[in-house]
C-alpha cells in the first residue's frame, strides 16, 4: 500500500512563473503538481495542499497561521509533511511550527528553490525529489532540506551571498 505524504504548497520561488506581458517572475498559479508527474514514486500517494502562492517575503504573520492550521488539519491522518515555501523566510515558518506543535508526531520538511521549477539550472525538482525521501526517513521535527543537505530549523540560516542554506 503507497505512503502517504502530505505537501502544502505555499509558492515561493519554486513556483515562480516568467510573465511574458512583464517581463517578470512572478507567483501566478500553482506549477507543483505537473513536477509530481515527473517523478517514479509507486509507493507513495502524493496528497497536495494547495495553501497559497505568495513569495515568502510577502508572507504574513496571518499566512503562517494558515501554514499551522493546514499542517494541524492532517493530523488525523498521520503521515509526513513537505511544505514548499520561498527560501526567505522558510525558516521563519519553520520555526512557528516548532513553537506551536508540541505534540508533533511525524516528520516536517520544508524546501523550496532558488531558482524556479522549469528554469535552466534550477534546483526546484532536486529539493523537491529530496525532501519527499527525506520525509519518509527522518525522524519526528522540523527540517529544511535544500541542496542535499538536511537541517533541523532551528539550526539552518540562509546564506543570500552563497545562495544556499548553511549551519546556523
Amino acid at each position: 500500500m503507497p505512503q502517504p505524504i502530505y505537501v502544502i504548497a505555499t509558492g515561493g520561488t519554486i513556483e515562480k512563473v516568467y510573465s511574458e506581458q512583464t517581463g517578470t517572475v512572478r507567483n501566478l498559479d500553482s506549477k507543483i503538481d505537473r513536477y509530481f508527474r515527473l517523478l517514479r514514486l509507486p509507493d507513495a500517494e502524493i496528497r497536495v495542499v494547495h495553501l497559497m502562492n505568495k513569495d515568502s517575503l510577502e508572507m504574513t504573520d496571518e499566512d503562517r497561521a494558515r501554514v499551522l492550521a493546514a499542517v494541524r488539519e492532517t493530523f488525523g491522518d498521520p503521515a509526513p509533511i513537505v511544505i514548499t515555501h520561498g527560501t526567505g523566510t522558510m525558516v521563519e515558518t519553520g520555526l512557528v511550527l516548532q513553537s506551536n506543535l508540541p505534540d508533533l508526531r511525524v516528520p516536517i520538511v520544508l524546501t523550496g528553490a532558488m531558482t524556479p521549477l522549469g528554469f535552466e539550472g534550477s534546483d526546484g525538482l532536486q529539493n523537491l525529489t529530496e525532501s519527499l525521501l527525506a520525509a519518509r526517513i527522518l525522524q519526528t521535527g522540523v527540517w529544511v532540506v535544500m541542496h542535499n543537505q538536511v537541517f533541523p530549523v532551528d539550526r539552518a540560516r540562509k546564506d543570500r551571498d552563497q545562495a544556499r542554506f548553511v549551519w546556523k
